[in-house]
């Protein structure tokens, strides 16, 4: 037997699973909130006084939007990424790198766990 596991244990992939959960539950809590917000902005853009000043909260409140659809946007990839750990948790494939083959170090996974890469897999995709 080699020194390198090429899975983790299920005790092991307890933890990711609840690393993963909590992430999970704040990420659609804080995805609820920006669209709330954007709901809200878009209630309060019905009144149409046409003022030099108004143009430049339009302006504004128009580029606000766009931010907070990006960081949603962002949010909604970032909880499917997530998802996406879950089932490999589920289907046995979660922690190797789908660029080395090997086991994903436990403190990358801890910072990062719906990452799919090694460090090493990482940096040579950048060159």
């Amino acid at each position: 037997m080699s020194d390198e596991t090429l899975r983790y244990s299920r005790e092991e992939l307890v933890e990711f699973e609840e690393i993963i959960q909590d992430k999970l539950t704040a990420a659609r809590k804080e995805l609820a909130f920006i669209k709330e917000t954007l709901t809200r902005r878009n209630d309060s853009g019905t009144d149409n006084t046409a003022s030099s000043s108004k143009v430049l909260e339009d302006g504004a409140d128009t580029a606000e939007k766009e931010s907070l659809n990006q960081l949603a946007s962002r949010q909604m990839k970032f909880i499917q990424q997530l998802e996406n750990a879950q089932i490999r948790i589920k289907n046995g494939t979660y922690g190797v790198c789908i660029g080395t083959g090997k086991l994903i170090p436990k403190e990358r996974l801890r910072a990062v766990p719906h990452t799919q890469h090694s460090i090493e897999a990482k940096m040579s995709r950048r060159d």
